[in-house]
C-alpha cells in the first residue's frame, strides 16, 4: 500500500502534486523522508516465534542476570536454556545448550551458578557452573527419578537446600519400559490420601517434596525433614546458615484443615524441629527471613478463611523475638495473589518476597487496575510504597546485596517480557531494558494497542475494560465482535501480551475483555462480590460490557460471539443459557456442574465454606449456580475445547455440555486434547497442540460470525 503525505496547499485544495508523492517505503517525518518497515497482521504460528524471557535472578554485585529464555524448538517443544546479560547493557550470552535448564541461582559470593538440568533424561539435577573459572558445569546432586522443587544456596555459600520428590518405583521411566517388553498392564493407583493428584504436575500418590540439604564441597546429600504430609513447597535459610523455616501443615489431615498451616525452624545439623510459638489459625506460604535475623515474612490468610483464595492474601511478619504476627496490610486493600493472566508471560501462584538489606521493608508483586508492580511494605507501619508505574506488567526476581538493583521481567499488552534491571533512585525504581529478543519479530507485526474503559453496570458498579478494534479498521465499517472472560474467577486480565487477543484482532475481530465483579486488582468487596454466587453480580458486569460492546458503531450486533477458559468457560456456558443475544460461543475447559465438579477437581472444595452446602447434603446451591441446568434454553451454536488430562475441571464437564447440546439439536463440535495436556494447555501445552487450538476457534468464528 503506497503511503503519502500531503502538503498545506493541498490538504486546502483537495489538489494533488506529482512531488508529494513519496515511495511505497518511505514516509516523511519531521520534514524528513525516512523508510518505514511494512507489516503485516500477527498469526497464529507466530507462536512458534516468539522468546519467553523468565526467573531474572541479580547477581549480588548487582553487575549481571541471569535468566532462563524460552522458544519453541524443532522438535515441537519448549526448549529451556540460561542466559547472562551484564547490567551495563552488553549483549546477552547463552550459557546452556541442552534445551532443559532453568532456575539459575548465584552463590553468595557470586561464583558459581547453581541450576536445574533435566539433560541427564529421565533424571533432573542440580548442577554447578563455576562462572570465574569457566568450563562445563558439573551435577552436583544425583537424585533418583523425580521432581526437583525449590532451591536455595545457604548464605554462607556451603550449601543448598532443596526440595525433591522421589518418583513410585512403579512408574519410573525404567519400570514403565520392562513392562512394555514383558508385555504386562501398568498397575493401579492405589490411594489412601485426598492429595494424590495436581494439575499440571499428574498423579503422584502418597510422594512428596521432601528437603534436603546438599554439601556444595562434597556433593553430599541428606534428607533432613520428611514428615510433612502435603510435603514442603517452599522455605528460607536463616543469616547464620544453622536453620531453615518454612510453613508447613502438620495436621493428620491438612485437606480437610486448611487452617493448620505453621511456620517451623529445622537445624540442619541436629534436624530437629521447633514450631514457633504464638501462632493463630491461618494459610501461610513463601516464608522468607529477614537479613538481621529477627524476622520471618510470609504470606497467608488468618482466620478460617479457606477456598478458592477470593479474600486478600496478606503479608504477615512473624517477629521472633516477640513471637508473635504483624500483619503489613490489615489496613491496606491490597493482594498478594493478584496475577494478571497471560498466554504467553510465566504466572506465579506464590509470592516471591524480598527483604531490603536494612531489613525495613518487605516487597511482593502487587495487581491493580490490570497491571502488575512491586510494592514495598514498611516494618515501621504507614502506607506501602509502589516502586514502578505505568500500564504493564513489572516482577522482580531478585535483588543484589546492596538493595540498589533488581533483576526484573517488563511486558505490556504489545510488547512480551523482556528482561530489564530495576534501579533504586529514593522511593522508586528505574527500569532499562537489557535484552530485545522479540524485537525483530514485532517490528514486522501489525498489533493493537488496546482502548481503556470504564463503565458501569445496572447496579452503578464499576466495570474496567479494553478493546481491541480490528486492524484494517475503517469509518462505517460493521465487524464482528468477541467478548472474553478470564478464568480463576479471582485473577485478572490487563496489561500482558496475549497472543489470542491479537490473533484475534488481527482476523478482523473487535476484542473485548475486563474485569468484572470477582476479578482481583480491585479491591477485596469487588472480588468477594462473587463468593459463593457465581451468576450474579458477575454475570450483571459481563452484561454490561456486552451491552457496551454493542454499543459501539463499528460492532455488527448480528455478529456477536462469547467466550472464555476455566471459570470464563463457567460463565460462556452461563450466558448461553441466559440469553441468544450471542451468535456462536467457545467453552474452553470449562466448569458445567458445580456439584459433579466437586468430587473430581484436584481442589476440593470444603462444605459450607466458599458455598453452601455440599454435593451429598444441601446441594441446592450447587446447582443454581451450575449453567447446565439452565440448558434447556441454549440455542447458541458452541464449540467445546478440553484436555483430557485436565485434573482442574474434569473433561466430563465439557462432556455433559456436549451431550446436552447434541440431544437439544444444538451445532456444536467438541475438542478433546489428549491425556498428556492439562488444564493449561492453552499456556504451557505442546506448540502443535496449541496451534491446533487457535485454528479451531479461528475456523469456528469464521463459521458462525
Amino acid at each position: 500500500m503506497s503511503i503519502k503525505l500531503k502538503s498545506a496547499r493541498t490538504l486546502a485544495t483537495g489538489q494533488k502534486k506529482a512531488s508529494d508523492k513519496l515511495p511505497e517505503t518511505t514516509v516523511r517525518k519531521n520534514n524528513k523522508v525516512v523508510p518505514v518497515t511494512k507489516k503485516r497482521p500477527i498469526t497464529p504460528e507466530d507462536l512458534l516465534n516468539l522468546h519467553l524471557t523468565v526467573e531474572p535472578r541479580i547477581s549480588p554485585d548487582g553487575s549481571r542476570i541471569v535468566f532462563a529464555k524460552r522458544h519453541v524448538s524443532e522438535k515441537n517443544r519448549m526448549s529451556s536454556n540460561l542466559w547472562i546479560v551484564e547490567s551495563n547493557g552488553k549483549t546477552p550470552r547463552q550459557i546452556t545448550f541442552c534445551g532443559k535448564a532453568n532456575r539459575g541461582r548465584f552463590s553468595p559470593d557470586g561464583r558459581l551458578l547453581a541450576f536445574v538440568s533435566g539433560r541427564n533424561k529421565p533424571q533432573q539435577q542440580i548442577f554447578l557452573l563455576d562462572l570465574e573459572a569457566g568450563g562445563e558445569a558439573r551435577a552436583l546432586t544425583s537424585f533418583p527419578e523425580g521432581d526437583i522443587g525449590t532451591f536455595d544456596f545457604s548464605p554462607n555459600g556451603k550449601m543448598i537446600g532443596v526440595t525433591f520428590r522421589e518418583k513410585a518405583a512403579e512408574w519410573t521411566e525404567e519400570a514403565c519400559k520392562k513392562r512394555q517388553e514383558d508385555k504386562v498392564s501398568d498397575p493401579p493407583h492405589v490411594i489412601d490420601d485426598l492429595y494424590y493428584r495436581l494439575d499440571g504436575d499428574g498423579v503422584f500418590n502418597r510422594q512428596r517434596h521432601h528437603l534436603y540439604r546438599v554439601d556444595i564441597a562434597t556433593g553430599d546429600t541428606q534428607k533432613i525433614f520428611d514428615k510433612a504430609p502435603l510435603g514442603i513447597s517452599g522455605f528460607t535459610w536463616s543469616p547464620d546458615s544453622t536453620s531453615i523455616a518454612f510453613a508447613a501443615n502438620l495436621d493428620s489431615e491438612p485437606i480437610l484443615h486448611p487452617w493448620m498451616d505453621r511456620l517451623y525452624k529445622l537445624n540442619v545439623e541436629t534436624k530437629k524441629l521447633m514450631l514457633l510459638p504464638g501462632q493463630d489459625k491461618g494459610t501461610r506460604m513463601a516464608a522468607a527471613w529477614s537479613p538481621n535475623g529477627k524476622y520471618i515474612a510470609y504470606a497467608g490468610r488468618s482466620g478460617f478463611e479457606v477456598g478458592w483464595e477470593a479474600k486478600n492474601m496478606h503479608l504477615f511478619i512473624y517477629d521472633i523475638t516477640k513471637k508473635c504476627d504483624v500483619d503489613l496490610n490489615m489496613h491496606v486493600d491490597l493482594c498478594l495473589e493478584s496475577f494478571t493472566i497471560s498466554d504467553t508471560g510465566d504466572i506465579s501462584y506464590v509470592p516471591n518476597l524480598l527483604w531490603t538489606p536494612d531489613s525495613k521493608q518487605v516487597i511482593a508483586a502487587i495487581g491493580i487496575h490490570g497491571t502488575l508492580h512491586p510494592v514495598a511494605f514498611n516494618l515501621a507501619g504507614g502506607a506501602p510504597d509502589f516502586l514502578t508505574e505505568g500500564s504493564r506488567i513489572v516482577k522482580f526476581g531478585s535483588l543484589s546485596s546492596n538493595g540498589k538493583y533488581a533483576a526484573a521481567t517488563v511486558g505490556s499488552m504489545t510488547r512480551p517480557e523482556e528482561i530489564y534491571i530495576a534501579e533504586r533512585r529514593g522511593k522508586y525504581f528505574e527500569t532499562r531494558e537489557l535484552t530485545k529478543f522479540n524485537e525483530k519479530l514485532l517490528k514486522t507485526l501489525d498489533l493493537v494497542e488496546p482502548e481503556e474503559h470504564w463503565i458501569e453496570a445496572s447496579d452503578g458498579h464499576a466495570v474496567h475494560l479494553w478493546v481491541m478494534k480490528p486492524v484494517g479498521l475503517t469509518p462505517r465499517k460493521r465487524v464482528p465482535a468477541i467478548l472474553e472472560i478470564h478464568g480463576g474467577p479471582h485473577a485478572q486480565y490487563g496489561c500482558a501480551f496475549f497472543h489470542e487477543f491479537q490473533v484475534l484482532a488481527a482476523a478482523g475481530y473487535a476484542v473485548f475483555f475486563g474485569n468484572p465483579r470477582g476479578s482481583k486488582g480491585y479491591g477485596e468487596a469487588h472480588c468477594t462480590a462473587i463468593q459463593g454466587g457465581w451468576g450474579d453480580k458477575d454475570w450483571m458486569d459481563i452484561q454490561a460490557i456486552s451491552g457496551f460492546m454493542r454499543q459501539q458503531p463499528y460492532v455488527d450486533v448480528r455478529r456477536t460471539g462469547v467466550t472464555g477458559g476455566s471459570y470464563g468457560g463457567y460463565m460462556t456456558n452461563w450466558a448461553i443459557g441466559h440469553t441468544n443475544e450471542f451468535a456462536a460461543a467457545i467453552t474452553d475447559r470449562s466448569v458445567s456442574n458445580l456439584i459433579s465438579l466437586f468430587g473430581t477437581s484436584d481442589l476440593p472444595t470444603l462444605p459450607d465454606t466458599y458455598w453452601q452446602g455440599c454435593a451429598w447434603e444441601r446441594p441446592e446451591t450447587l446447582w443454581d449456580q451450575s449453567p447446565i441446568k439452565y440448558f434447556g434454553r441454549v440455542s447458541t451454536p458452541t464449540l467445546i475445547i478440553h484436555s483430557e488430562g485436565d485434573l482442574r475441571c474434569n473433561v466430563e464437564q465439557a462432556d455433559q455440555v456436549f451431550t446436552t447440546l447434541k440431544i437439544l439439536g444444538v451445532p456444536t463440535r467438541l475438542v478433546r486434547y489428549p491425556l498428556s495436556t492439562s488444564h493449561g494447555m492453552s499456556r504451557g501445552g505442546p506448540p502443535d497442540l496449541k496451534l491446533h487450538r487457535l485454528n479451531q476457534i479461528l475456523d469456528w468464528w469464521k463459521r458462525f460470525l
